[in-house]
């Protein structure tokens, strides 16, 4: 026990080290260089499950379905979560991908904001589903799609995590 305790310190006082090195006040920062996200790319099994997942149960209208100019015979489509930002996937036929898995670089899991008057009506939604899923302080609800992708649908504003600032 007295090695966890040592080791929570010292993660908690690297997070200050980096803090205190890098984190500047809101009218000390620059400007971002980037618009905002053009779109997350993750990998589907199943177009048309995907669609049915993204569209049909939680609500993002699909916009778009080309071929993935990088890989022929592969499908790239696209879902609107709001706000000019997209969801995009590929399907990948042929390549006999693995499941997800959580590795360095790769996706933990995708939080999209939802209005809070809609966030009930998802939850009810994934319940009546049967998708299993966890809610955690009244406005976050956690749940994997078809393919294992983690998601978080919260009811918090854009640039606030649980009442606190983050942008």
């Amino acid at each position: 026990m007295g090695d966890t305790q040592t080791d929570l310190a010292a993660l908690e006082a690297a997070r200050h080290r980096i803090r205190d090195a890098y984190l500047r006040p809101v009218g000390d920062r620059p400007s971002s260089t980037a618009r905002g996200l053009h779109h997350t790319a993750l990998i589907s099994s199943d177009v048309e499950q995907t669609v049915r997942f993204y569209q049909d149960l939680l609500g993002f209208p699909l916009t778009e379905l080309i071929e993935n100019r990088d890989y022929p015979g592969s499908s790239h489509f696209f879902f609107d979560i709001g706000n000019g930002n997209l969801l995009a996937f590929f399907d990948l036929p042929g390549l006999d991908l693995g499941p997800y898995a959580e590795v360095l670089g790769g996706l933990h899991h995708m939080a999209i904001s939802v209005d809070p008057a809609r966030w009930d009506e998802l939850v009810t939604r994934l319940s009546e589903a049967g998708v299993e899923h966890t809610v955690h302080s009244g406005v976050s609800v956690y749940f994997q799609d078809p393919d294992g992708a983690r998601i978080e649908l919260i009811a918090d504003p854009l640039g606030e995590m649980y009442g606190t600032k983050v942008l």
